[in-house]
């Protein structure tokens, strides 16, 4: 007994190397005596009955039933004419007068990959050099990132983890917003390369200024560039055994056998049709365009090569003086009406801060044109289909992931989105942010119901 009591007591900090002694002991006593808080939240069978759900595909059911069954949605009906066994299931929620959607997708984001605008050293979301396909930005994604939280009360569940600049920038990857760590929270590692295409006229704003257009003097030697890069880069990827690894050449392979998206990143028409005919010419077979502001005067060329966009910030202003006011409004009907798959993406200035407003996005594209039900698929349907997870998420069906959101009200209007309940692949996700304990915290002191 005498022997066990001797290992049991904690060493004396205050003898030589004693503080560091004591406190590796502290952590190996927390570690033996801490139960994993992810391991407690197991699965549920549980339903939801009564609410009005938006399946994501442009139905929507009135009564509905959607019941969970452990990570999987089990069934997505009417509750008419079902009767309901309680002993059947974990839990019964009655939603009546709130609304089901799937998880929002935020595509195309830094979100999780940087902390503080002003220290660079938690900029995660770009690397020097301008040809880095081999990047990955999922390894920097940091799960504790407290703007995620933020993001997630609003109704955005997934986001598209995305490197920024340089020629090509990097590979984004799929994270749900709930994980550990990245190998946790990654749902589609390495879903496509980004590449921001030349521009051939640079605009330039200040506010001493205001806006200047110049022509780009490093056009020509851009793209002779990435031509030269992508033709060697298909040349490698075509030899069966290459006599010496190069990972910048080896990270295009999934673009070049289409197990990968393109990403290329360009706004104005011109520049649109050069980056088509680009990814023509290297035979790339999953290219997506992504900004697209100019995108609706060319849909027919998208068509015709089945190209998708994403497009940029429904909620901005008109590049160009002789534009339409509401021009930016109405893109998304534009390319609605011309049968263009796009979704809404955020990138930009402040934009993992802005993806809360996803939502509010597509809620302002349904002001112009699109239905809600459409509105809704940009951000949730449509966008799964580009980023080639739509067989789990997107939409509300049997067999797919059980990651859904409850609202009380229009989720796309700022005035009713409001998120009492949500679920990421069934496991219920915790909606508590720092903005939300402040507005508890002082509603409570000044009495406010």
């Amino acid at each position: 007994m005498e022997k066990i009591s001797k290992m049991v007591n904690p060493p004396n900090p205050l003898r030589p190397g004693g503080i560091a002694v004591y406190y590796n002991f502290v952590l190996i006593l927390f570690i033996l005596t801490c139960k994993d808080v992810n391991a407690q939240r197991t699965y549920s069978h549980i339903a939801l009955i009564n609410a009005t759900a938006h399946i994501g595909n442009g139905k929507v059911i009135e009564n509905s039933l959607v019941v969970i069954n452990k990570n999987k949605l089990e069934i997505v009906s009417s509750i008419t004419g079902i009767r309901l066994n309680p002993s059947s299931y974990d839990t019964i929620i009655d939603l009546s007068g709130k609304h089901i959607y799937p998880g929002l997708i935020n595509t195309d984001n830094i979100l999780g990959l940087h902390d503080a605008e002003a220290v660079r050293a938690t900029k995660d979301f770009a690397e020097v050099g301008n040809i880095n396909p081999h990047i990955r930005a999922l390894i920097a994604y940091n799960t504790d990132n407290i703007i995620v939280p933020t993001v997630k009360t609003n109704g955005i569940l997934y986001t598209q983890v995305t490197p920024r600049e340089g020629l090509i920038s990097g590979s984004s990857s799929i994270m749900a917003l709930e994980g550990w760590n990245w190998e946790d929270a990654v749902f589609k590692a390495d879903d496509g390369i980004h590449l921001n295409f030349p521009k051939a006229i640079k605009r330039k704003f200040t506010e001493e200024e205001g806006l200047s257009v110049a022509t780009n003097k490093n056009y020509t030697t851009e793209i002779n560039y990435l031509y030269k890069f992508f033709a060697d880069a298909q040349a490698y990827c075509l030899m069966p055994t290459p006599a010496e690894k190069n990972i910048r050449f080896e990270a295009m392979r999934g673009v070049f056998n289409g197990t990968a998206n393109l990403y290329l990143h360009t706004e104005k028409a011109k520049d649109i049709l050069s980056a088509i005919n680009f990814a023509i010419k290297y035979a790339i077979k999953k290219p997506v365009i992504v900004g697209g502001k100019e995108s609706y005067k060319i849909t027919s060329v998208l068509k015709k090569n089945n190209i998708p966009v994403m497009l940029n910030r429904v909620n901005d202003l008109p590049d160009n003086a002789d534009d339409d006011v509401d021009i930016v409004f109405r893109t998304p009907y534009l390319l609605q009406k011309d049968s263009i798959l796009f979704c809404l993406e955020l990138e930009g200035d402040m934009e993992a801060m802005q993806s809360r407003n996803l939502p509010f996005n597509a809620g302002a594209a349904a002001a112009y044109g699109l239905t809600k039900e459409q509105a809704l698929a940009s951000i949730t349907y449509n966008a799964a289909k580009i980023l080639g997870v739509d067989k789990e998420l997107g939409t509300l069906e049997e067999g797919k992931l059980a990651s859904l959101v409850v609202s009380e009200g229009d989720i796309l209007d700022m005035k009713t989105n409001n998120i009492i309940l949500a679920y990421i692949a069934g496991k219920k996700v915790n909606l508590i942010n720092k903005q939300t304990e402040l507005y508890l915290k002082y509603k409570t002191k000044y009495g406010i119901k």
